[in-house]
């Protein structure tokens, strides 16, 4: 059952289905409301707590103007400033319109009641057929749910975009208008989706092999983010006295520490991801010409935040340091395994091609996340700020792929080893992944010979039997004549005359596999003269 969520003025009747799009509509600006009023509490806090701070603007009206634009910022929208531009905004702050928006999506689904939507008479066809055709309804519902939410959402905060406009900081409109559509559209997709089944059974609505790729996926980049928090926590805590030191050298007070330690935590994730840049290799750069690289350290006047002093020291690494670097190694290997558990094939070259597509994948999520966590304070020395998104992208694919391709094709190779020996398992598993294999490959000779791929010097064959050819082609028709001599049956008649064979006849087994067609058991066998058509 799904929890509702009060909304001003909706019903709580059962009977009443509304539109899908008006659904949305009313979920989108619940969200934004309930949004803006606890940043706007908390921008008041501020206001109270340093009332001639510039930051908070004058008055009443510049504390919205400012919690408007900490709310743009929560979607990842940049800001345009006096010569320069701000992009290094926090992740963390994201999570408040994420959850509000997929509460606000399960009550959209339980408004418009999605699940009478699904269509009750399916196709008639195989049960496979029928699955196929159920599956890709229930995605185009989950695509209809998430554009109803994600239309009336981006316009909506187009329009707190324009308002939250003042002489010193000026939002991107394009920037609000696509981070605030494809966040609500990712939220109300999976919202939907959890709507139609538990979350143990929402990737069942990808074929098999997208879903093992979106699995193999998902699992080496929760490693890899796994393992840069650990580096930075660590980094923290050997840290410490240099970060608490520089805390101190603020002097920001109860309510002014309180609020630094809330911005500090909302700069984690950013953290997290500038870790898994560490352990792939590139590093991170906190301006220009600076580096944080396992291969070594160049820093130099970088920013008071104290969470910052967790950085090492200049110079060069320890070489225990270098030992991060096996973790996207391990990564791509537990992804492999995982693609070749979900989706075996019973190629030994098709496997090792999905870990690497595997690889590629967790590439580019990785490149998003580097570019998310990145980006200018304004200009000259601070417009480099975080990872590089394509050298992440680069490097994550090609150790993730390498990995992963191994792996998948030992595990691959393992378990068609196992069916070989007759391992009731391993041929269950491989005996669900052959016929789309058969299919793919008769697909791909099919084109191929279409294009003019075919072995030179191969004769062209018509399908089937001679006798099924059309007018059309032309084939010489096998003619009978009277002086026609069968020479295979005179070639064994020498052979059966000749002594040596007929002892060696003897002396052979008995094959239970081969058919005497001359015994025609007492005239129960019937056979077909293809040549009668040709005799009068």
């Amino acid at each position: 059952m799904l929890s509702r969520i009060p909304l001003p003025g909706v019903t709580d009747d059962d009977d009443v289905r509304r539109p899908l799009p008006v659904s949305g509509m009313l979920a989108a600006a619940w969200t934004l409301g309930v949004g803006l009023a606890v940043l706007t509490t908390l921008t008041l806090v501020g206001w109270i707590a340093a009332p001639r701070s510039a930051a908070f603007g004058t008055g009443l009206p510049g504390v919205f103007r400012t919690a408007a634009q900490l709310w743009l910022a929560a979607h990842h929208a940049g800001f345009a400033i006096p010569g320069g531009r701000v992009g290094l905004l926090p992740l963390g702050l994201m999570v408040l319109p994420a959850l509000l928006l997929y509460r606000a999506a399960l009550w959209m689904a339980r408004d418009a009641d999605l699940r009478v939507r699904l269509p009750a008479r399916l196709p008639k066809g195989s049960p496979k057929d029928m699955a196929s055709a159920r599956r890709r309804a229930q995605l185009v519902l989950v695509a209809q749910a998430g554009i109803s939410l994600a239309a009336p959402y981006a316009l909506l905060a187009g329009l707190i975009a324009l308002v939250a406009r003042n002489e010193i900081t000026q939002p991107h409109l394009g920037e609000v208008l696509v981070s605030h559509l494809l966040l609500a559209f990712v939220a109300g997709a999976l919202a939907t989706a959890r709507t139609i089944g538990p979350w143990r059974t929402m990737l069942r609505l990808l074929p098999e092999r997208a879903r093992a790729v979106t699995i193999g996926t998902a699992a080496a980049l929760a490693i890899m983010l796994s393992a840069g928090l650990l580096l930075v926590l660590g980094s923290i805590v050997v840290n410490f006295a240099q970060v608490r030191e520089l805390s101190d050298g603020l002097a920001p007070g109860v309510v002014g520490g309180t609020l630094l330690l809330l911005v500090q935590g909302l700069y984690l994730l950013n953290g997290v991801v500038w870790g898994m840049a560490y352990i792939a290799g590139p590093g991170f750069a906190i301006g220009t010409g600076t580096l944080v690289a396992p291969t070594g350290v160049q820093l130099g006047h970088v920013p008071s935040l104290p969470v910052l002093g967790a950085l090492p020291d200049a110079g060069t690494t320890s070489p225990w340091v270098m030992a991060v670097l096996a973790v996207p190694f391990a990564a791509g290997a537990v992804g492999g395994l995982l693609i070749v558990r979900i989706a075996p094939t019973p190629s030994y070259e098709i496997a090792p091609l999905w870990g690497f597509v595997c690889g590629i994948t967790t590439g580019v999520a990785a490149g998003a996340l580097a570019a998310l966590s990145g980006g200018p304070l304004g200009d000259g020395r601070m417009s480099a700020i975080g990872p590089s998104p394509w050298e992440v992208m680069l490097s994550v694919s090609l150790e993730v792929g390498v990995a992963a391709g191994i792996a998948a094709g030992l595990s691959n190779w393992w378990l068609v080893f196992r069916a070989a020996r007759g391992h009731a398992p391993a041929l269950a598993r491989l005996g669900t992944a052959a016929a789309p294999v058969r299919k793919a490959g008769a697909a791909i000779a099919k084109v191929a010979s279409r294009v003019g791929f075919a072995e030179p010097g191969e004769p062209h064959r018509l399908p089937g039997h001679w006798m099924d050819a059309t007018e059309t082609d032309t084939q010489p028709i096998p003619v009978v004549r009277d002086d026609w001599v069968d020479e295979h049956a005179s070639a064994a008649a020498e052979l059966l005359a000749d002594p040596g064979f007929r002892k060696a006849d003897q002396q052979r087994p008995q094959r239970r596999d081969i058919v005497d067609e001359t015994d025609d058991r007492g005239g129960h066998v019937i056979y077909v003269d293809p040549y009668a058509w040709d005799r009068e």
